[in-house]
């Protein structure tokens, strides 16, 4: 779920209002599934991954180097600021007052208006104009949305690389690069809030579910980046509305 335009975080908040999850315990989840994301983006990417090291280890050692990898990877280290300071001082108070599930419930549902504009946007406005370390500090910017319960991370960047004039295909693949450190950090942060907070938890079911998601995560990479090369956000978006409306009527007029 979470290379695709809608929260990860966002769903096991609301599954929790079906099925009982002990805090740490979906704590746990959360940590193990974000680690299994970001190893199997490296994964993925491993190549790309590996030319941009060697672009910043030959640019310190004064050789030669391919602009473009160059621009790619400071792009890159810049993106990663804001999601790195914003996300230190403010995920406590998003995870303290935005974890409900109405309140995700909503977001998802102000996500999936968001990606309407930037779609609408993109229609109008043709892309132009290739990533820049300024286009890259910007959809790190647009990243820090995804600290809110029910915002995806993967769609706001891409959202965010399409208002500002990149491809949906080159708005893709730079958010699974920028996706590495944030989500390697994010998931190792839970589990060490596991190790801090007082309780059991069951790992076995846990891991298992993470490496499944590991291997089902490369399939979906792949799939999505060719989906999205071919068509749009719509489905993600209609997706994103609908679920949105039920939960809320579910939790303000049944339960």
């Amino acid at each position: 779920m979470e290379f695709l335009p809608v929260s990860a975080n966002g769903h096991l908040i609301l599954a929790q209002e079906i099925v009982e999850i002990e805090y740490v315990s979906q704590v746990a989840m959360s940590g193990v599934l974000h680690l299994a994301t970001a190893l199997a983006i490296i994964l993925y990417f491993w190549n790309d991954i590996w030319v941009l090291i060697q672009t910043l280890m030959r640019k310190m050692g004064r050789l030669p180097v391919n602009e473009k990898d160059l621009v790619l990877s400071y792009s890159l280290l810049i993106g990663t600021i804001p999601g790195v300071i914003l996300g230190f001082m403010l995920e406590p108070v998003f995870e303290k007052y935005f974890t409900n599930a109405l309140t995700v419930a909503v977001v998802l549902m102000l996500s999936a208006f968001f990606f309407m504009y930037a779609e609408w946007r993109y229609y109008l406005c043709a892309p132009h104009g290739e990533i820049t370390v300024n286009k890259g500090f910007r959809i790190g910017l647009f990243q820090v949305l995804a600290l809110i319960p029910g915002f995806s991370r993967t769609g706001a960047t891409i959202a965010g690389g399409m208002l500002i004039g990149l491809t949906r295909y080159e708005s893709t693949r730079f958010s699974f690069l920028l996706a590495i450190p944030l989500t390697l950090g994010f998931g190792l942060k839970k589990l060490l809030d596991v190790i801090v907070v007082d309780g059991e938890v069951d790992w076995m079911p846990i891991i298992v579910g993470g490496i499944v998601s590991f291997f089902v995560a490369l399939v979906v990479i792949r799939l999505f980046l060719d989906f999205i090369r071919r068509y749009t956000l719509w489905p993600f978006i209609w997706y994103s509305l609908i679920l949105s409306s039920l939960t809320i009527y579910y939790l303000v007029f049944v339960q």
